[in-house]
């Protein structure tokens, strides 16, 4: 991680991030690129797991910030005893520490060869909103929806494998429609059987956690969302998608 440390050694202000992140993020001629888009959604909505059905689909990387978080975290790297606070907390990582990742992360996958993404996460401020839109040109923007009471459940409910890093849900969800509201079902995403005994949970998955993280993006990334997202990608085709309408379309086109 040394990397990063000289890059927020460097790093006196946003600018100076975006003008690294940009050195990174330089996409080729957009005919020969693969595709760029963007996932959003609170926390729990199935970001990660729409997006990395897409990625198999499309052969693109799948870039979420949440899991380079949690990477530099378990590395203990410069930055892990800041971000431990952070996340534990619930509360959103600042915008230079959350660009200085998704720099390092883009500039391996350039090593790499890699061609275009989908980036699950971010933007999620203004701020990362104009460095996005000044490095790279993004296709689709899909914003998923989905009942509180649905997202909570999930969150709660995620279990990883720590062995093969499978990621699963045992929450069995039922949520009736009132109101003109549809109702929804979910079954659990349950694990392979070799994987039932290695399952843990996240440490930032607890109740108070995730209504603290569910609160800070209903005040903060919501109206971004609403208010900011149309002119940062005033070039890409946005879709706001409830997660009941995202499973009936994807359950026939991905594995």
């Amino acid at each position: 991680m040394a990397a990063i440390t000289r890059l927020l050694n460097r790093t006196s202000s946003l600018s100076s991030v975006a003008r690294g992140f940009s050195s990174h993020a330089s996409p080729p001629r957009k005919e020969e690129r693969n595709v760029q888009w963007v996932f959003l959604g609170c926390p729990g909505v199935g970001k990660g797991t729409y997006a990395s059905r897409l990625c198999n689909l499309l052969g693109v990387p799948h870039i979420a910030t949440g899991d380079l978080v949690r990477h530099e975290l378990a590395s203990n790297g410069p930055l892990s005893s800041q971000l431990s606070e952070i996340v534990n907390q619930g509360k959103l990582v600042s915008d230079e520490i959350i660009i200085s990742l998704l720099s390092k992360r883009l500039a391996d996958g350039e090593a790499k060869g890699e061609s275009g993404f989908i980036l699950d996460g971010f933007p999620r401020t203004i701020k990362q909103a104009e460095i996005l839109e000044g490095v790279t040109d993004i296709d689709l923007v899909v914003n998923l929806k989905l009942q509180e009471e649905a997202l909570l459940a999930k969150c709660l409910g995620r279990r990883i494998c720590n062995q093969c890093g499978g990621n699963f849900n045992i929450a069995s969800i039922s949520v009736k429609g009132e109101n003109g509201r549809p109702g929804m079902v979910m079954a659990p995403l349950l694990p392979p059987a070799h994987c039932m005994s290695k399952l843990i949970a996240r440490s930032d998955d607890t109740e108070s956690v995730v209504k603290e993280r569910l609160r800070i993006y209903n005040e903060k990334v919501f109206v971004f969302l609403f208010c900011q997202t149309s002119s940062f990608i005033s070039n890409s085709f946005i879709i706001f998608f409830s997660i009941i309408l995202a499973e009936s379309a994807c359950g026939g086109i991905l594995p």
